[in-house]
């Protein structure tokens, strides 16, 4: 399998430095990624996480909350978003069979609608918390208008699975490699997960989404998070000792197993030019010998550019 880092358009929240912990002042505006993975399997292609969408582009207003349009200000650039990437890699995102969603934040879900033919996998507990609405936080961050969708969403029980690397109710998912596994992270949503890959070296790749936000906090002698960050987790958190906990439980996975184990999240920009390769808002370069599949039938692209060539 081959793994390819995307960061599906970056984040500028306001505060700076005290966010992202490496910007010239805290006048100035951060940078956040949005770190997803594209997967290349023998039968598919397949997503985990879709950062913004097409649509999210064309009418961020109509389909995000001002809060957090206000508060993050993200770079809304088309060829940023997981459909353009895909493309420019040379790939034909027809053949994004499967998406492994870690939660329904509206920055990891607003791609779902590019791809209305892909099977979407979450945990059966974060579709039934985002759709009450409970809460004014909740209404901003779960945004129906992403969810388009839910018709091909799978959802799983994390009362079945097993252990991995000490992280427990760990699945495999059906019509996927057992290299392909979804680790349940509960705390920043009650049914927030990460993905881990093992690659083709056996070592593996541990994708923890939003279970921390900050390179630091997986420091050995002095974990340390930026304040912004540290209050924005604390704002967005939905089981607070859950979430430390499972930090805690990162944290020395990442220490003490680092030669077997890589873990990463989805907002650091350090992070993600470390497994990228390249600057965080640069375009993705093209693959060499893309996989393809023979067999689209039924299955149409809805580019919402008007003015964008069909493949």
């Amino acid at each position: 399998m081959r793994i390819h880092h995307l960061n599906c358009i970056s984040s500028c929240p306001v505060g700076g430095r005290l966010m992202d912990g490496i910007s010239p002042s805290v006048l100035q505006r951060g940078h956040l990624t949005c770190h997803c993975l594209l997967i290349e399997t023998a039968e598919s292609l397949v997503l985990v996480d879709t950062g913004y969408g097409l649509k999210d582009v064309a009418d961020p207003h109509g389909r995000l909350s001002e809060f957090f349009l206000t508060q993050l200000k993200p770079d809304f650039r088309e060829e940023m978003t997981a459909i353009r990437q895909i493309e420019r890699m040379g790939f034909d995102p027809r053949d994004v069979r499967h998406i492994l969603l870690s939660h329904l934040d509206f920055d990891h879900a607003g791609g779902l609608d590019d791809f209305p033919w892909a099977q979407v996998h979450m945990l059966r507990a974060e579709e039934i918390n985002a759709t009450l609405q409970k809460t004014w936080l909740d209404r901003q961050r779960f945004r129906p208008q992403q969810w388009s969708t839910r018709k091909n969403w799978n959802l799983h029980d994390p009362g079945e699975g097993y252990n991995w690397f000490g992280f427990d109710k760990v699945q495999a998912i059906e019509g996927l490699p057992p290299e392909i596994l979804m680790v349940p992270l509960i705390g920043h949503m009650l049914g927030h997960a990460g993905v881990a890959i093992q690659r083709d070296s056996g070592s593996w790749l541990f994708y923890a989404a939003d279970a921390y936000f900050y390179h630091g906090e997986m420091d050995s002698e002095r974990p340390h998070c930026t304040p912004g960050l540290e209050l924005y987790q604390t704002m967005m958190e939905k089981n607070r000792k859950s979430r430390l906990w499972n930090q805690k439980r990162l944290r020395e996975l990442s220490i003490e197993r680092s030669s077997e184990v890589d873990v990463f999240c989805a907002h650091d920009v350090i992070e993600f030019e470390r497994h990228a390769h390249r600057s965080a808002d640069s375009e993705v370069p093209r693959v060499k010998n893309p996989m393809r599949l023979e067999h689209h039938t039924g299955i149409q692209l809805s580019p919402w550019s008007e003015d964008r060539p069909p493949i």
